[in-house]
């Protein structure tokens, strides 16, 4: 079977294809894509609409502006594009905060007679949904076998931590937070992530969207431990925006704060990427919430204490 050039607008998606020994076969990816880190000299096809450096409540009114004028969040260099010449173009049909739409791409392509990419959009919402969209990827570039092996060695990762975690008697109860102003409980494979890390998820359904949480609330719940994440965000950057949080009635009294049981990850690498990293990702929630039971040596690269 022949090679397919792949152009892959969702770093997920990119990092799956590399997992999977096809990397060499990439020719363009999103302006997201950055791991693994050879990937970054590849041609990007995409660049934002928005100024991601500014402040987190700016960017949430100017996604919301875009929406409402039926505007994309992100821009796609159609010509680039079309120089590249793709046989497969991955992306995703969940979310279009997230990653260029399969719409927006449509009406980039050039129509007919140009020669057609073949497009894969995946939609996970849950674990399951996540290897199953590894398995897809795998089949599309005739490496089904060595998608096999991949979910094999992923799925064996997450069972070593379920041994441990089915025998807790008492579960930290954990409430994930995807985004700080607003205020936005973490959906879709967290909160089950949550629960497998042996962790008592208080906000966010498992396969549904985040949801807007109110500070009363979160104050009402007085958790054990709260995990910021916040969606295309990395450590340092969660860690500067913790102090949306810090500023906030109250916050210097509630249990979780006193106990020192708040804690920034990396959302941008692990938890906001529906790949092969969701396992890391589980590992990090794992030492976080039973750093007695686990030590993968995440702390200070993927997770810290706030």
């Amino acid at each position: 079977m022949s090679q397919k050039r792949i152009v892959s607008l969702l770093p997920a998606c990119t990092e799956t294809v590399c997992a999977l020994g096809c990397g060499g076969q990439l020719v363009g990816r999103s302006h997201e894509c950055d791991y693994p880190p050879e990937v970054q000299s590849i041609p990007a096809c995409t660049a934002p609409r928005l100024n991601p450096a500014v402040s987190s409540a700016e960017i949430d009114a100017g996604i919301k502006a875009l929406s409402q004028s039926a505007s994309s969040i992100y821009e796609i260099k159609a010509a680039l594009l079309a120089q590249l010449r793709p046989d497969l173009i991955l992306t995703q049909a969940q979310c279009e905060v997230c990653a260029v739409s399969r719409t927006d791409l449509a009406k980039a392509l050039p129509p007919p007679p140009a020669p057609q990419p073949e497009i894969l959009s995946v939609a996970p919402a849950r674990l399951a949904d996540v290897w199953k969209d590894i398995q897809l990827i795998a089949g599309a570039l005739g490496v089904a076998e060595e998608g096999q092996d991949l979910l094999w060695r992923l799925k064996n990762r997450v069972v070593d931590i379920i041994q441990k975690t089915c025998m807790i008697k008492r579960r930290v109860s954990v409430v994930c937070l995807e985004w700080l102003d607003p205020l936005m409980a973490s959906g879709h494979w967290i909160p089950e992530m949550a629960e497998l890390a042996g962790g008592q998820n208080l906000f966010g359904e498992p396969g549904k969207a985040a949801r807007r949480l109110e500070w009363e609330d979160l104050m009402a719940a007085e958790p054990d431990v709260v995990v910021l994440m916040p969606c295309g965000f990395d450590l340092a950057r969660a860690r500067s925006e913790a102090r949306i949080l810090e500023s906030r009635p109250g916050w210097p009294k509630l249990r979780f704060v006193k106990s020192k049981n708040v804690f920034v990850a990396d959302g941008n690498a692990y938890f906001n990427r529906p790949g092969p990293r969701l396992v890391e990702s589980l590992e990090i929630l794992a030492e976080i919430l039973h750093p007695k039971l686990f030590s993968f040596g995440h702390e200070g690269k993927g997770w810290g204490k706030l």
